[in-house]
């Protein structure tokens, strides 16, 4: 059994000093007893860790090397696309696996205690299934056992290039299934997870309501079971023209009128919706998908985060295109660009809680939620997803309660995380992933040559 006592920790019903936390070696917490005396291993400040619920993990190998305008008067998320597909070309699995353990060891660093891997890099550059079709999911999940992190892998059904049942482009033949191969990749899938701990989760991605028709989207969420089911929906304006055009809706209003959706659905970006659309999406208790940061990248458009929450919708954060992963970023930049766009401050603050603590605590609820994972707060019979601060950091100091998490978010980042646990698995101590220099190394080997020429 596992001890912890921390002098602060954030628990489900807000704040409390003097936590004796112990945890099993299957990973889920035995018990949490705040005001209880020092025992086992001591920190000073201690948090759920959120789950990562949206990476393509392949595209961390990118980062920095799309940031050049081409010949068009305007480049777009359709012009990165493009040269994304360029990438796609080259890549291996070996170098896949590589790359997937960085991110996933990035992530942990970053205080993020599991990863969801929408996976949709399934077979040979030339379209043709590997040997074995979950090749490249097998690669994930030994990723995973490298990195230790807790993972959700969601096989990512690609079935057209649009609405219009278009065949997929060269670029994207490396992701193309017909339902049935998709069916059997998804349970070749699962049984590439079976060397991994007892927190990994199967779920399935239908990629976005382009590149599924509509008559086999409940076939392939019908494939998760009771898992979770993640979806592209409005991220860009030509999506929203393109649904409507073909659909008679925008995306939004087709899904609530077309899908079962629920708790085990995840809704990724959603940065085209209308007020409407965005009361009804956060009443089906789905959870939002949110990457701020790769939506900023891409120019995706901002997420109506004041409207969704206060309307009880549940939010994740996710790393997407892994340009950047840090936890504080995305918190950040999900709640600036509410600021910016309204004109205001502290603009999803309420008056009982700080904007750190709201949207910290709600991408660790919702990041659980999405992930099929259960964790997201400190409780009795959860996963033991700990992070926790150095609260050495000198902008840390002296702090308690909300504002640690204001500070972290807002003044922060990364440097202030000093030990994270995922499942009970103590991977980053001292800031630091206990495999770093393996991985580290692995990544270089496999990125050399990769970048070249893109």
């Amino acid at each position: 059994m596992t001890k912890l006592w921390a002098r602060q920790a954030l628990l489900a019903n807000g704040w409390a000093k003097d936590v004796a936390i112990e945890f099993g070696p299957d990973g889920r917490i035995a018990s949490v007893d705040p005001d209880s005396p020092a025992q086992g291993q001591t920190v000073d400040c201690l948090v759920p860790a959120p789950a990562n619920s949206h990476s393509h993990a392949f595209q961390r190998a990118m980062a920095g090397l799309t940031e050049r305008r081409g010949q068009n008067a305007s480049d777009s998320f359709w012009t990165w696309r493009t040269l994304m597909y360029r990438f796609l070309d080259k890549i291996t699995p070996d170098q896949v696996e590589a790359i997937a353990a960085f991110v996933q060891m990035e992530m942990l660093e970053a205080g993020y205690g599991a990863n969801v891997e929408f996976h949709y890099l399934h077979h040979r550059p030339d379209g043709q299934t590997y040997a074995n079709i979950a090749e490249m999911s097998e690669r994930i999940a030994v990723a995973a056992s490298q990195s230790g992190i807790g993972l959700t892998l969601l096989p990512v059904h690609y079935q057209y290039g649009g609405c219009d049942k278009r065949a997929l482009g060269p670029g994207q033949r490396r992701f193309g299934n017909a339902p049935d191969q998709f069916a059997r990749l998804h349970e070749a899938a699962s049984a590439a997870l079976g060397g991994l701990p007892a927190d990994t989760v199967l779920g399935v991605a239908p990629h976005s309501l382009r590149a599924v028709a509509p008559e086999h989207l409940a076939q392939t969420a019908a494939l998760a079971g009771s898992g979770p089911v993640h979806m592209h929906l409005a991220e860009q304006i030509a999506e929203v023209e393109e649904v409507l055009a073909y659909r008679s809706a925008r995306p939004v209003e087709w899904a609530l009128q077309n899908l079962v959706l629920g708790p085990n659905w995840c809704l990724i970006h959603c940065t085209q919706m209308q007020p409407h659309e965005t009361e009804g999406l956060a009443r089906t208790g789905a959870v939002s998908g949110l990457c701020p940061l790769t939506e900023a990248s891409l120019g995706d458009g901002i997420f109506d985060g004041v409207r969704w929450l206060n309307s009880g919708g549940a939010i994740s954060l996710g790393s997407d295109s892994n340009i950047r992963i840090s936890l504080a970023e995305e918190i950040r930049q999900l709640d600036t660009t509410q600021r910016l766009r309204d004109h205001t401050r502290a603009a999803l603050a309420t008056p009982e809680l700080s904007t750190g603590r709201r949207i910290f605590e709600a991408s660790a609820k919702g990041g659980a939620q999405a992930a099929g994972r259960g964790a997201g707060v400190i409780a009795e019979g959860n996963w033991a997803d700990l992070l926790a601060f150095d609260m050495s950091h000198p902008d840390l100091s002296g702090l308690r309660g909300d504002t640690v998490l204001d500070t972290f978010a807002f003044a922060g980042g990364t440097g202030m995380i000093g030990d994270v646990w995922s499942a009970g698995r103590h991977l980053v101590r001292d800031g630091e992933h206990i495999n770093r220099a393996a991985i580290n190394s692995a990544y270089r080997k496999a990125v050399s040559g990769l970048r070249d020429g893109l």
